[in-house]
């Protein structure tokens, strides 16, 4: 699953480096069998922000992607919407990604996070439960992916401020950006990915990925196999 989400990570335009930051040496061991660069981090962190930030505090950088490891569907395009804002407004320190969600049982699944954005894109609240309660016109109800985009010196501060109680009670670690009163925009995309937090979400990632090859594959003439 790492290496897909590697993969993507590496073919994003504009990204100069691609670091995977793990405390378990077979993450490490997968991903420089591909070619990757991985970092093994201190077991201690209490979240992937802070596992992040102990690789971004050696590096020479003005912005930082957190993409997590258990989307291997992200697409570079995706991460592109995260990096934008940040190069657009100087004033932005943290950004993330979301979509409209189109199902019910999204909307309804745990899993799955919600976010409700004020009018200029900055995110009010993310939450597993279905947000808002719709009593009256229903308005267009976000899907948020497990990806940020972050001011390396905004990062490291981040990773010092002490968890907060809706951080914990939800287990989203970004509450605990906007607990601390700082921002996040919350761009939109077009695609859509699974986050893997369940053994039917693994087996729907590999029935995707299996028909994605298949597809592919049959796009292939036998004078493009000749070239592989």
């Amino acid at each position: 699953m790492i290496v897909h989400v590697y993969r993507r990570a590496a073919s994003t335009p504009g990204v100069d480096a691609v670091i995977v930051a793990t405390d378990d040496e077979r993450v490490v061991r997968a991903v420089e069998a591909c070619g990757g660069r991985a970092c093994l981090t201190s077991s201690a962190h209490r979240t992937g922000t802070d596992r992040v930030a102990e690789v971004a505090a050696s590096l020479d950088c003005e912005i930082v992607i957190n993409l997590q490891g258990d989307e291997p569907l992200i697409h570079p395009e995706m991460i592109h919407a995260t990096i934008e804002p940040l190069l657009r407004d100087s004033s932005l320190e943290m950004s993330t990604v979301c979509r409209a969600i189109t199902e019910h049982d999204d909307y309804m699944n745990p899993n799955i996070v919600k976010v409700v954005r004020d009018a200029r894109g900055m995110a009010l609240y993310f939450s597993r439960s279905p947000i808002p309660h719709v009593r009256g016109p229903r308005p267009t109800l976000w899907k948020h992916f497990g990806l940020y985009g972050y001011r390396r010196a905004f990062l490291l501060t981040l990773s010092t401020l002490a968890s907060t109680p809706l951080e914990q009670a939800e287990s989203l670690e970004q509450l605990r950006v906007l607990e601390h009163g700082y921002r996040i925009y919350a761009a939109l995309t077009e695609h859509d990915s699974i986050g893997v937090d369940t053994p039917e979400d693994l087996d729907r990632v590999r029935r995707l990925i299996g028909a994605h090859s298949r597809h592919e594959a049959a796009n292939v003439g036998p004078g493009d196999r000749a070239h592989t």
